[in-house]
């Protein structure tokens, strides 16, 4: 049993995966980054200085106005659209470069594909040959 486990996560598919996550998630947190650090900070001050991810409604009077999100949290139960507004931004953004880096990689295999084949050159007696079957295709029968 050991062996054919070993068999199993040693295949080149289980381990091009494994790649794929951490890179996935690497990228996740780059964006996660640009996203709080710099896009959302730009937003922020284009509004009037609005900070998003502190944007929730209190649903338990336990929660007093004024509070951050993270301590409101803590309090009672509130919904945090602040923080779902910075989440979307996050994942179009991740959704773009995807479709951008797909995008390229399809227009690399199109080109791929339409290079020209090489065709050889049709001996003269094979085209002759060719000529006098399509000439004795369309000769009316007896």
């Amino acid at each position: 049993m050991l062996e054919e486990f070993k068999k199993f996560a040693l295949r080149g598919n289980v381990v091009d995966l494994a790649v794929g996550v951490i890179i996935g998630a690497a990228f996740g947190a780059i964006v996660t980054s640009l996203v709080q650090d710099i896009i959302m900070p730009i937003i922020g001050a284009v509004t009037g200085g609005l900070d998003f991810s502190n944007y929730y409604f209190a649903l338990s009077s336990k929660v007093t106005p004024g509070l951050s999100y993270g301590d409101a949290k803590k309090l009672g139960a509130v919904v945090g659209y602040g923080q779902f507004l910075t989440l979307a931004v996050n994942f179009t953004i991740v959704a773009f470069v995807l479709f951008m880096v797909i995008r390229a990689m399809n227009k690399l295999k199109t080109k791929e594909e339409a290079k020209p084949e090489t065709v050889a050159e049709v001996p003269a007696d094979v085209k002759l040959l060719g000529e006098i079957r399509d000439l004795l295709a369309t000769r009316p029968r007896v």
